[in-house]
């Protein structure tokens, strides 16, 4: 671990590591981060890199103390875990934020509890940063991947290029996939996997985005509310609040 002069700590991550080669720090399921400080606090109010849309990546660059490890090496999910053990830290896993009753239109505040909200972990016994399934339609059988920060920053160039040029499709579907998918038949030749991608059935292209979302391990902002009378569950709502809770005070 690296060394540091800040109060710190080792936390889990919902992937456990597993989907990270054998050879990276994120392979034994831990992260170590340290506590905010004012210079993290200045970090969440930069205009620049609120209007760069890379302020939870910097935030989260400065209180990651794992050497070897950057907020771009982490998925989605293990990033997203990483974010609230921060915010957690920080503040307490006290978190109030409105929810507005679908039937009424209602706003109410409603106080939850971060440190209450569970890992979505890989399936039982998966080990690998790869996975396999057979599509239905086609029956192509697929490696695939889950993309990490640094993927999504090359999708987003590439994406970005294409508006430069004047394009006006966006295809983003297929531009994801393309980073998704790194076997096609037990063919890793990239023109293979993009002509695949781009002449992919529907179904198919359904089914593996379905796959993808019900093996990516993640942290679940869920948590049951009382609305008119009854419990309901609802997505815990990631405002302005998050990490500055008295805000509004």
């Amino acid at each position: 671990m690296a060394e540091n002069k800040f109060p710190s700590e080792v936390v889990g991550i919902p992937s456990e590591g597993k989907v990270y080669p054998k050879d990276s720090p994120l392979r034994d399921g831990k992260i170590e981060i340290k506590y905010m400080t004012a210079k993290e606090e200045d970090i969440l109010t930069s205009q620049n890199l609120i209007k760069k849309g890379i302020v939870i990546d910097t935030l989260l660059d400065s209180l990651i103390l794992t050497n070897g490890v950057k907020s771009e090496d982490l998925i989605l999910g293990d990033k997203n875990a990483i974010m609230v053990a921060a915010r957690i830290l920080a503040y307490g896993p006290e978190y109030s934020a409105e929810i507005t009753d679908p039937n009424t239109g209602e706003k109410n505040t409603f106080e939850f509890n971060l440190a209450d909200c569970p890992f979505k972990k890989l399936p039982k016994k998966h080990d690998g940063d790869t996975f396999k399934i057979e599509l239905p339609v086609s029956k192509k059988t697929i490696k695939y991947k889950l993309l990490t920060g640094k993927d999504e920053k090359l999708i987003e160039s590439e994406l970005t290029a294409r508006k430069k040029v004047g394009s006006n499709i966006t295809a983003e579907l297929t531009t994801r996939l393309k980073h998704i998918i790194i076997e096609v038949d037990g063919s890793d030749d990239t023109t293979t996997i993009n002509t695949f991608v781009d002449t992919m059935l529907s179904r198919d292209s359904l089914h593996l985005r379905q796959e993808i979302n019900k093996v990516a391990p993640d942290i679940v902002l869920k948590q049951d509310v009382e609305i008119g009378g009854e419990s309901v569950e609802v997505d815990i709502p990631l405002t302005v609040n998050f990490f500055w809770p008295d805000s509004t005070a």
